[in-house]
Formats: structure tokens, C-alpha cells, sequence
């Protein structure tokens, strides 16, 4: 893919967002439509409901993890010198960052990413929700709670352990990575059978994990292409809420991927609401709607569990899981037992299982 003659006529920092955009417009749209939900998926499991929201997102797990390491085996990407493998990462931000980004995850009734989505789509819980975990993530990313990050994130990195690479970790070579891709996906689309995905769905989901690999291979080929180095990367709603909370206060310069992933994001699920007759304002007045304060705290926890855990459910679960970074698939693991922990506890169904109105709705 050559960008030079996009570069020579808008500029590095133009396509970078232009891409972001288009990557959003496509995550936006599609998890709007299928209801792509870490937290739901997580209480598919804890309230015994049914498959389909862990359905729906497995499948855009396994195809991340397919896809990316499909270009991996064939060369058509390099993530050595990404922040991933090029510096020790930190296990005890993630497993600390996990867990307490998960509590949040349940408090706010949905991750950085669905409450995006959700508040494209007229939800202004979901809308507060992400202010609060922006602010937060501004604070903790470059502000008052850097101290309180480095200091954690400080105790235990992938150095003690012998780096990042869980393939290495395993001793098995690098192709196995395409085969774990493959076994991945054949599960995936066994529990769509299961669940009895309309094929609609699946696509969509697939759709979704096609844009960490899109992510992957646009900011690899720009790496290449352009005159001031970048690293390759991929999707995160956290960092491009933190460094967009940056950008506002002058502390960074010039629009990048970050902002045209949230603006390609907040457009395509807001046009998948229009087109789904979907789109209705949602307010805390609302019968049955949980405080503020939940959502406040539960976006407090994750804008400083996001940060320290170096990236959410999509930037640490799909984008770092993609490449089979242990740090990553810690912070998920952590994500995923915190969310399950605090469903149990705070939401009382220890005492009395029940099952949602509206399971998949994550609002």
C-alpha cells in the first residue's frame, strides 16, 4: 500500500488521521450494530444466560489474532520495535490496572469502547460516563496520578520475566502463532453456531476484529513511509481519549490517529443507530437507571485502570492480544476476573441470579 502521494498532498500527521478515521468509522458502525460488549460477553458467563454476547465477541477476538498473525507469518508486518516487544512492559500495571478497569467496566455497565458507541448513539449516561474516564485518563497518562501509575506500574515488568512474547515464553516458533490464530477462529465460530448467530452478526464481528488488523498493517505501512519515525500500532479508546484530553489543553500538538479513530468512531455507531432506528436519548432520570455516582466512579476506575494497564479492553485485549503479548493478555485476564468479581458483588447476584431485560444492551 503506498501512501506517499496521500503523505505529499495532505501531510503525515493528516493521513494518520484519516485512517484512524476510516478504522473508526468501521469499528463504530459495526460494533453498534452487534452489540460488540466486553461486559456483556463477561456476564454471559457470570449469570448463565446464554452465549451470544461471548459469541459475538470471540468471534472479533480470533480474528484479530488470525489476521494479525497472519501478516506476521508473511512479513507483511513487524512488531519488534512496537512498545509491545522494543521496552519492558509492565505485569503489575496490568494485573493491578486489569482488575480495577473491570469493576469499572460493571459500575459504568460498559468499557470505554461500547460506551462510545453508546453514547453515539443518544446515551448520555454513556456520554458522562466518558468525560469522567477521559479526564481521569488525562490525569493519570500525564498529570496528578503519574506518580500513583509509575509507582505501581514500577513493582514487576516483563524484564523479570524474559520479555513480552508469550510464543517464546511457550518455545514454539513463530508460525504457531497463525495455527493459535486458526484454532481461535474454528472455536469462535463453533460457539456462533451455538448461539445461533444470525450470519449477519458474524460478519459484523469479524468486521470488528478486521479493524485491529487494519489498525496494524495502516500504522506499519505509514511507519514505513514517513519522514519522522512512528511505531506501529493499533487500536485503543483509552490513550486516544487520554492524548485527546491533552490536546485540548494545549499540552500536545496536532491532530493524529487517535483523534480520527474517536471521530471515525462516534460517527459510524451514530449512523448505525440512525440506520437501525436505534438512536434515542437515554438520561439518568430514567426508571431503573443507576445513579451518577456509579458511573462516575466506575469512569474514575477505568481512566486510571485503562492507563496503568496500557491500554483498554480493545487497545490491551484485541490490539496487544493480537500479537500475543503477555502483558496484554495479563491485562485482559485481569479485566475479564475484575468485571466477573465485581458483577458477583456489587450487583448482588451471588444472593439473586437474574437475568437482564436487556443482556446485550450495556448501557
Amino acid at each position: 500500500m503506498d501512501l506517499v502521494p496521500i503523505i505529499d498532498i495532505i501531510g503525515e500527521n493528516n493521513t494518520a488521521l484519516a485512517g484512524g478515521a476510516v478504522l473508526g468509522l468501521l469499528f463504530g458502525f459495526f460494533a453498534q450494530k452487534t452489540a460488540f460488549c466486553t461486559r456483556s460477553a463477561v456476564l454471559d458467563l457470570t449469570r448463565h444466560r446464554g452465549v451470544s454476547a461471548l459469541a459475538i465477541w470471540f468471534i472479533g477476538f480470533a480474528v484479530a489474532i488470525l489476521g494479525v498473525q497472519g501478516l506476521l507469518s508473511k512479513g507483511a508486518l513487524d512488531v519488534t520495535e512496537t512498545r509491545f516487544f522494543s521496552t519492558a512492559q509492565s505485569l503489575s500495571g496490568a494485573l493491578v490496572g486489569g482488575l480495577v478497569f473491570g469493576v469499572g467496566m460493571v459500575l459504568a455497565r460498559g468499557c470505554v469502547s461500547r460506551l462510545l458507541v453508546l453514547g453515539a448513539s443518544g446515551n448520555l449516561r454513556a456520554a458522562f460516563t466518558i468525560l469522567i474516564t477521559a479526564l481521569v485518563g488525562l490525569a493519570t497518562y500525564d498529570g496528578l496520578l503519574v506518580p500513583l501509575r509509575d509507582g505501581i506500574g514500577g513493582l514487576w515488568n516483563t524484564a523479570a520475566i524474559g520479555g513480552n512474547d508469550l510464543l517464546a515464553h511457550a518455545n514454539l516458533p513463530s508460525s504457531a502463532g497463525l495455527w493459535i490464530g486458526i484454532v481461535l477462529a474454528l472455536g469462535a465460530l463453533a460457539l456462533a453456531v451455538t448461539a445461533r448467530l444470525p450470519a449477519w452478526k458474524v460478519v459484523g464481528a469479524a468486521v470488528v476484529g478486521l479493524t485491529i488488523v487494519g489498525g496494524w498493517y495502516f500504522t506499519y505501512t505509514l511507519s514505513t513511509q514517513v519522514f519522522e519515525p512512528i511505531q506501529a500500532e493499533s487500536l485503543s479508546f483509552i490513550r486516544p481519549l487520554a492524548t485527546t484530553g491533552a490536546l485540548a489543553t494545549g499540552a500536545s500538538a496536532g491532530f493524529g490517529l487517535d483523534q480520527g479513530l474517536l471521530i471515525g468512531t462516534i460517527l459510524g455507531a451514530f449512523a448505525a443507530a440512525l440506520v437501525s432506528r436505534q438512536f434515542r436519548i437515554k438520561t439518568f432520570s430514567e426508571a431503573g437507571s443507576p445513579s451518577i455516582a456509579r458511573y462516575a466512579v466506575g469512569g474514575v476506575l477505568m481512566g486510571f485502570g485503562g492507563i496503568l494497564a496500557v491500554g483498554c479492553t480493545i487497545g490491551a485485549g484485541l490490539t496487544g492480544g493480537s500479537v500475543l503479548a503477555v502483558s496484554s493478555l495479563t491485562g485482559l485476564a485481569a479485566m475479564i476476573i475484575g468485571a466477573a468479581v465485581a458483577d458477583r458483588v456489587i450487583d448482588g447476584v451471588l444472593s439473586a441470579p437474574r437475568i437482564e431485560a436487556y443482556p446485550h444492551a450495556a448501557e
